[in-house]
């Protein structure tokens, strides 16, 4: 291993097999349609499925459906970026695996429709996550594979607005419907329809796996979990800002609760309001995020745009936790779209400076994704416990400190061009990485 001051795994696209404004409509669709099927369930149809189920007990079995959902998925996306990695079929290795992700997983959604029971729901929300955290994988490993480094904010800018977009589309598209066939199969059609969208627009050249990685044993397949942070101590810091920052923005999955319960809003009522916190929050996170990332490409800096996420995302948390009117929740709302959009803006192009290997940039962004995929089983865990202990104000403040937290872990990271400078978590990489910057895309 080598430790050079400004090469490596990012500098490896000089010669990207996607024009870039197609990659990032690639990029853009393929992830809007994962995250409707995704994020959409998590903020309202899963709500109201369980509640149709459970009654008074949705929130217990909401809060277990997502803890399995979870579990599936952290298990998957690694899974997924390790095969991507070594698929060699004329389709490509990411395209197969997006395309298969985004037909399967929709599947599974319109399956919903016909759940009655809690633990099918369970099933079928854990084949969900499976399904499309393949395509997710194979789609984020675009960004180290074709784009090259110095345009990574503004891609990752683009990445981040599709984290917006996703799930208003969703919500958007459903909250006028009362036919849980409808909503579901609605949600279905739009996702399956975007993954093939982006299949089109992306070019994956077959890929030649190096020799001794044409296949995949079981130590391969267990190592795709795990990348040592003291090896590699800078994707370790990221991996953390990544999580404990994601802890605090999944706080919207408990929206739809938090409003019944502080305000009173009846199941049927709560999709409208659901979307109108979600158009306030979209479209501050829109602006930001597609104006941070350029910003960040120009100044050639990333740091700050995390802290300040950070520091915003805290306070937001702690104004929504204390709000006594619904006024307040719009205006802490708005403040967590700010603070989300700079996060997102920054971090994809973040994270992917930090990965150790080009070769197998799948497997280690996945692990980077675990880090998504984590705060939707440790949130569900932990909220049972501080709802019980001071209700939503105890869990919004918890989630808040996490954020904080998560600001400061980003201090350990190099910034754009100190990569090297021991005063910071050393980058580590293959010493057979390329050394060369590109020139342009």
């Amino acid at each position: 291993m080598t430790t050079p001051s400004d090469v490596a795994v990012e500098d490896r696209p000089d010669q990207p097999a996607t024009r870039l404004p197609r990659l990032i409509a690639a990029m853009f669709s393929s992830n809007v349609g994962a995250l409707i099927a995704l994020l959409t369930p998590l903020q309202l149809l899963l709500t109201l499925q369980t509640t149709r189920i459970a009654g008074a007990d949705a929130a217990a079995a909401f809060g277990f459906i997502t803890g399995i959902g979870a579990l599936f998925a952290l298990v998957a996306n690694p899974l997924a970026g390790r095969i991507s990695d070594r698929t060699a079929g004329r389709f490509g290795r990411r395209r197969t695996w997006i395309l298969t992700g985004a037909i399967g997983g929709s599947l599974a959604v319109f399956a919903f429709a016909f759940t009655t029971e809690i633990w099918q729901v369970a099933v079928v929300w854990a084949i969900t996550q499976t399904l499309f955290n393949f395509q997710q994988a194979a789609t984020s490993a675009l960004l180290a594979d074709q784009v090259p480094k110095f345009r990574r904010g503004t891609v990752s800018g683009f990445v981040g607005l599709a984290g917006a977009v996703g799930p208003l589309a969703g919500i958007a598209a459903v909250s006028t419907m009362t036919d849980p066939i409808a909503q579901w199969g609605t949600v279905a059609a739009i996702s399956i329809v975007l993954g093939i969208v982006a299949v089109f627009l992306l070019r994956d050249p077959q890929h030649i796996p190096a020799p001794g990685q044409e296949g995949l044993n079981l130590k391969q397949l267990a190592l795709s979990f795990w990348l040592n942070p003291r090896k590699h101590p800078a994707f370790g810091w990221a991996w953390l800002v990544r999580f404990l920052l994601t802890c605090a923005y999944a706080s919207g999955t408990y929206n739809a609760f938090f409003l019944m319960d502080r305000f009173g809003i009846s199941p049927e009522e709560v999709g409208g309001t659901v979307l109108l916190l979600s158009l306030i929050s979209v479209g501050l996170l829109a602006v930001t995020s597609v104006v941070a990332g350029p910003i960040s490409d120009r100044i050639r800096r990333q740091k700050p745009f995390v802290i300040a996420a950070g520091i915003l995302g805290a306070g937001a948390l702690i104004l929504q936790g204390s709000a006594q009117t619904i006024e307040v929740v719009y205006v802490a709302v708005a403040i967590l779209g700010v603070g989300t959009g700079l996060f997102f803006s920054i971090d994809s192009a973040l994270c992917v400076r930090m990965l150790p290997s080009a070769e197998n940039a799948g497997k280690d962004f996945a692990i980077i994704n675990m880090a998504n995929t984590l705060p939707q089983s440790f949130v569900p865990l932990i909220a049972p416990f501080l709802l019980g202990l001071g209700g939503f104000g105890a869990l919004y403040t918890t989630l808040a400190v996490l954020a904080i937290v998560g600001a400061l872990f980003v201090l350990r990271l190099p910034e754009l061009g100190r990569e090297g400078d021991k005063r910071w978590a050393l980058i580590t990489r293959e010493a057979d990485e390329p050394t060369t910057v590109p020139t342009g895309v």
